[in-house]
């Protein structure tokens, strides 16, 4: 769905108003709708309503999110911010939260890259400053709800999805959305890594995901097999496209996403740069410099 399909979504008509998603988890979504956020960011808050919560993914450094979201907390009692990771659609917010809160920051370690490429995806929040840095398998708790940090590399390599035990849920940031799949952007980006942390959720018994971006996942297991099929699939585009003499990124971009907006052709060649990065280690395929070839691994 491109960006001019946005306002005719019911989502359109959310924006700054925390709606509640189950008996522990609202949502306020930020109006920073795009062709790689869908309809904005969501910044979600575990707990009872009244009570001490926790907020997941602050959100852009938008001032009038930051406001609307502060309102909608009046009479809550904050703890913690908790952050899955550093783009800067999700993190920015997390200091101006403090400060009206007095909340902890926590969840992923920082990351800022000295170069991280030509962007397919928002860039890194440099401001970030975690109180405490979440490893994988830790808590953090509430009246009434347990939070525990699943390490899930691949998207960045500092993701980390957040598990709601009391309902079974479980907040996957950018690592599973709910409307697109994911955008994996070398250098920092890593498929190998993506399709590992995706193996991992395959083995838990989540029933209902929450993505920073699209609508909730109410059937994980399937969601996550279809994800890790089409990655499957995009590997085997990739070689089928060399085989047939298209050896570097922009000629298997054209023929591969011929039916996709353009605007988001950069994202798709940096995520076939990151599939051809993975074939190259497992000696499937080679480059010399732009172009690509295969090497005889199957």
């Amino acid at each position: 769905m491109g960006a001019m399909d946005l306002a005719s979504h019911p989502d359109s008509a959310a924006y700054g108003r925390l709606d509640a998603r189950s008996p522990l988890v609202r949502r306020l979504l930020a109006r920073n709708p795009s062709p790689f956020t869908f309809t904005g960011t969501g910044t979600f808050v575990v707990g009872q309503p009244g009570g001490t919560v926790a907020v997941i993914d602050p959100g852009p450094a938008d001032p009038a999110h930051i406001r609307a979201l502060i309102a909608a907390l009046a009479g809550e009692t904050v703890s913690h911010i908790v952050i899955t990771h550093t783009h800067m659609d999700h993190s920015p917010a997390a200091p101006a939260l403090k400060a009206a809160t007095g909340a902890l920051i926590v969840g992923c370690a920082p990351l800022v890259l000295a170069d991280d490429g030509p962007r397919a995806d928002a860039g890194f929040d440099a401001t970030y400053a975690p109180d405490h840095v979440l490893a994988d398998g830790e808590r953090i708790e509430g009246p009434g709800w347990t939070l525990t940090a699943v390490a899930t590399p691949g998207h960045t390599s500092n993701h980390l999805c957040f598990a709601l035990e009391q309902e079974k849920a479980l907040f996957t940031g950018d690592h599973v959305m709910g409307w697109s799949t994911t955008v994996v952007a070398p250098p920092d980006g890593d498929m190998a890594a993506y399709m590992a942390s995706l193996e991992k959720l395959m083995a838990r018994d989540d029933v209902i995901y929450h993505p920073t971006h699209g609508e909730p996942v109410t059937d994980p297991q399937r969601f996550v097999k279809h994800l890790l099929a089409h990655r499957r699939q995009r590997e085997t585009q990739i070689l089928r496209a060399i085989d047939e003499g298209l050896s570097t990124i922009p000629q298997m971009v054209a023929a591969m996403y011929a039916m996709v907006d353009k605007r988001l052709h950069p994202a798709a060649g940096r995520s076939v740069l990151a599939h051809l990065i993975d074939l190259e280690r497992r000696g499937r395929v080679a480059r010399a410099g732009d172009a690509w070839t295969r090497t005889g691994g199957g």
